[in-house]
């Protein structure tokens, strides 16, 4: 089983996972599925608000996680951090890199300010979102064929992430 992410300590009580892969699409294309919120709701999350730097966007991933995010840099097409939960106790960062390669564009995601005892479930997870990203490129469609809430996941991304988890729970951080 190939592992895409990393996790690393920040401190005694946060940390970081940070996954990559390489797509077989030219950056923009990665952009648009990365910041359109139409592109985002096919592997990712569902977004409404103001989608702009400086704006804030209310987002149901589709692993459940769902709340309020800032956008603090918007530098197409290479460029994007996010605040996730503002103001909150569980303020966080979520940042992505595109640089092309050749024909193909790297994407690299790092979540910050994640719960240190938990990061082989974000590390899990953030590799489940790549692969659907992965999936809804190749298809050029949604990764997922049902619906998913804030209460429900979708049961695709479910069934891949409970099978990653024990693979990063070995992973040393």
């Amino acid at each position: 089983m190939k592992i895409l992410g990393t996790m690393r300590a920040l401190d005694e009580t946060r940390g970081a996972v940070r996954v990559e892969d390489v797509y077989d699409t030219d950056i923009e294309d990665l952009w648009a599925a990365c910041t359109t919120p139409e592109r985002l709701e096919r592997w990712l999350a569902q977004v409404s608000g103001t989608l702009q730097e400086g704006g804030t966007v209310d987002a149901v991933f589709t692993s459940t996680w769902s709340g309020p995010v800032r956008i603090e840099v918007c530098e197409a097409p290479h460029h994007l951090l996010l605040t996730t939960e503002p103001g909150t106790e569980d303020e966080g960062q979520l940042e992505a890199w595109l640089t092309p390669v050749g024909s193909r564009t790297k994407l690299v995601v790092e979540e910050r300010g994640l719960p240190v005892g938990s990061l082989h479930f974000h590390g899990a997870g953030w590799q489940v979102h790549l692969e659907d990203l992965g999936r809804s490129l190749a298809n050029d469609g949604p990764a997922h064929d049902s619906r998913w809430s804030a209460e429900t996941p979708a049961p695709a991304w479910h069934a891949r992430w409970t099978e990653l988890t024990p693979a990063y729970r070995q992973t040393d951080v």
